[in-house]
């Protein structure tokens, strides 16, 4: 499907899954600002993608209104519109429940959940002007967990019922809908200074029923289609994109 003519504004775009939705749009012709908060990682990255349309970095610490309203102010002022705005920066913080830092805690918060809301609400009325969407990232941490994250499955909790709570409220002008990925190797999605490859074992790839552990093209794809066109009657949803294994029954 093709997103041609449209602007797209996605955070923590530099690296991981959010790079390989910029990437993804840009091959469907859409203008794409990485909106990040590593400056190393956003004018890399947009230098790498400049060959394959139209991409620029904004710095933005999503956490912060202030930049936040500048990025999409600037984004609007620049390419006249703003169709797509994908929510995928986030942080993660894991530590013991008893000491782990009420900072910490409220940094996770302010930019895995607060960010997206910020972002929802000063891109709002250019989406609406252009009949938008919104697609958030979630995580599957939303519904499961492991040991001392609390911080990070809460954020990504909120984010799913961010979601609906968005599509009600800005619809039927702006569908929004929320992506919770699995394991997701992201190795080879990041910055120079940090890039390898996945080293991966037989046993990871064979606990998923899928039959191996997630790309980050597998994320990417979906959130291309949920921002086009073809996605018109799809609001308020959240895909699960995890290979099955949260639909996998484990007995010890």
């Amino acid at each position: 499907m093709s997103l041609q003519g449209k602007v797209a504004v996605v955070t923590g775009g530099a690296q991981g899954i959010g790079k390989a939705i910029v990437k993804t749009f840009l091959e469907r012709k859409c203008t794409v600002v990485i909106a990040d908060g590593d400056w190393e990682a956003g004018e890399e990255t947009a230098e790498e993608f400049a060959p394959l349309g139209k991409v620029r970095f904004f710095p933005t610490d999503v956490a912060i209104e202030n930049e936040v309203r500048e990025m999409v102010g600037q984004t609007v002022g620049h390419y006249g519109r703003l169709d797509i705005l994908v929510n995928n920066a986030g942080i993660f913080r894991g530590g013991a429940l008893e000491r782990f830092p009420l900072d910490a805690w409220n940094r996770v918060i302010g930019v895995n959940l607060t960010g997206p809301f910020l972002c929802a609400r000063h891109a709002a009325p250019h989406l609406k002007a252009k009949e938008g969407a919104i697609v958030n990232i979630a995580s599957t941490r939303a519904f499961m967990s492991e040991p001392d994250t609390e911080a990070y499955a809460a954020s990504k909790g909120g984010i799913v019922s961010l979601t609906h709570a968005l599509a009600v409220s800005l619809g039927p002008a702006v569908r929004v809908n929320c992506i919770s990925p699995g394991w997701i190797a992201v190795d080879a999605w990041e910055k120079t200074s940090r890039r390898r490859e996945p080293e991966l074992s037989a046993a990871d790839h064979g606990q998923h029923p899928a039959g191996r552990v997630g790309k980050p093209e597998d994320i990417a794809s979906l959130a291309a289609w949920l921002a086009s066109p073809e996605a018109g009657f799809v609001t308020g949803a959240n895909f699960v994109v995890d290979g099955g294994m949260t639909r996998k029954m484990i007995y010890v």
